[in-house]
């Protein structure tokens, strides 16, 4: 590996080519959806990213023959590791050519660092939290992507296992028809749920609407998913952060907040009208023309993006599901959308996967944690 050289980014300007070299790695590919660069930049800032008050980061780049060929993330997450009982390093922001001499010597830096950490295990792609992209594409090569999902090369995986790496857990994506009307099946269990439970349908017109709603989602989202892969509770300064930087761009037409006898959210979710293909042609930048695109894109559009749901504990596998999805399908068929992508969903989550038997749906992508323990 004469030639590979590590050099760990610490300069405003690094951080910059840490940002931009997947525009570079995927230029012409139509099926990575980009993040916008000003987002990256907040996320891998500790001084922007309320995750830093107790994780740890570090970022670096290969150089091959001089140029940048690759690029990873290793992040230490004590409060996950507490919570589940682990010793892990997390990685992410993880991209290279395809060259095992660079994945390997990416990998092995942040190998390195987790057992300088006294970590016994390396994991990912993970991000600070799950707000954060996450997992590996395994299929889907095809497909276009979302805002909230990462692309990769076929080659990544098998880079991956080459190293040692194996399977930990994988998350699929559907894609959703939008029917020509709800079931009536669907209707009536939404309103026996709504009259058994004592519920209601937040009726939003604006987004002031809910935003007195918000904390207590995120608070339902806690709840909802303490129990799921690696989740960990976001933190009340992570939630005004999450709150301020998307509740005033949410279209309340396509948002469903099912509030119980305490005023208090009791399931949700949150739809945005997809942004993959004007992310697309603003390569990752607002400006000079970026925007543009993105306005388009919310002002008309037949796909959304299924992005965010949850239902409090002591609503789950009672229909309360049943009554948030039956609003955004109406909502899609009053709007013309045609499709919607589902967010990520534990390949053993059955309980999940039923929200969607009333429609037709198909496999859209399926993402993959990798684990190697440090031992073996």
């Amino acid at each position: 590996m004469e030639n590979i050289r590590i050099k760990e980014v610490k300069s405003k300007s690094d951080l910059n080519k840490f940002i931009a070299f997947p525009d570079k790695l995927y230029k012409g590919n139509k099926y990575r959806v980009p993040q916008l660069h000003s987002f990256e930049r907040s996320t891998l800032m500790k001084e922007k990213n309320p995750a830093f008050d107790f994780c740890e980061a570090k970022y670096w780049l290969a150089y091959k023959d001089n140029k940048i060929a690759g690029r990873i993330a290793a992040i230490l997450n004590p409060k996950s590791n507490e919570i589940w009982n682990e010793k892990n390093m997390r990685f992410g922001w993880i991209d290279f050519i395809d060259d095992f001499e660079v994945s390997s010597a990416l990998i092995k830096t942040v190998e390195n660092w987790a057992a300088e950490k006294g970590m016994t295990a390396v994991h990912g792609p993970l991000g600070f939290t799950d707000m954060d992209l996450e997992g590996m594409l395994v299929e889907g090569f095809n497909e276009t992507g979302t805002q909230a999902t990462l692309y990769n090369y076929p080659y990544y995986p098998q880079h991956l296992e080459k190293l040692g790496y194996k399977k930990d857990v994988d998350w699929i994506q559907f894609e959703v028809k939008t029917p020509k009307e709800v079931p009536e099946k669907v209707k009536k269990i939404s309103d026996l749920v709504l009259k058994k439970y004592n519920l209601r349908i937040l009726d939003a017109k604006k987004p002031k609407d809910i935003l007195p709603y918000a904390k207590s989602m995120f608070n339902t989202l806690n709840e909802g998913f303490k129990d799921l892969y690696g989740y960990v509770p976001l933190t009340e300064k992570q939630i005004d952060y999450y709150i301020k930087a998307y509740f005033s761009m949410i279209n309340t037409k396509f948002v469903s907040f099912i509030i119980d006898e305490k005023d208090e959210v009791a399931a949700f979710g949150i739809t945005v009208l997809s942004l993959s293909e004007a992310l697309q042609k603003a390569k990752g930048k607002l400006f000079p023309f970026g925007f543009i695109h993105i306005l388009k894109a919310l002002n008309k559009n037949t796909k959304v993006d299924m992005l965010l749901h949850g239902v409090k504990p002591e609503y789950q596998k009672k229909g309360v599901i049943a009554v948030v999805y039956k609003e955004l399908m109406e909502a899609y068929i009053n709007n013309g959308v045609k499709t919607a992508i589902t967010s990520h969903i534990l390949e053993n989550n059955k309980d999940s996967y039923q929200m969607f038997s009333p429609y037709e749906t198909r496999q859209h992508l399926r993402r993959r944690i990798y684990t190697r323990h440090l031992e073996d």
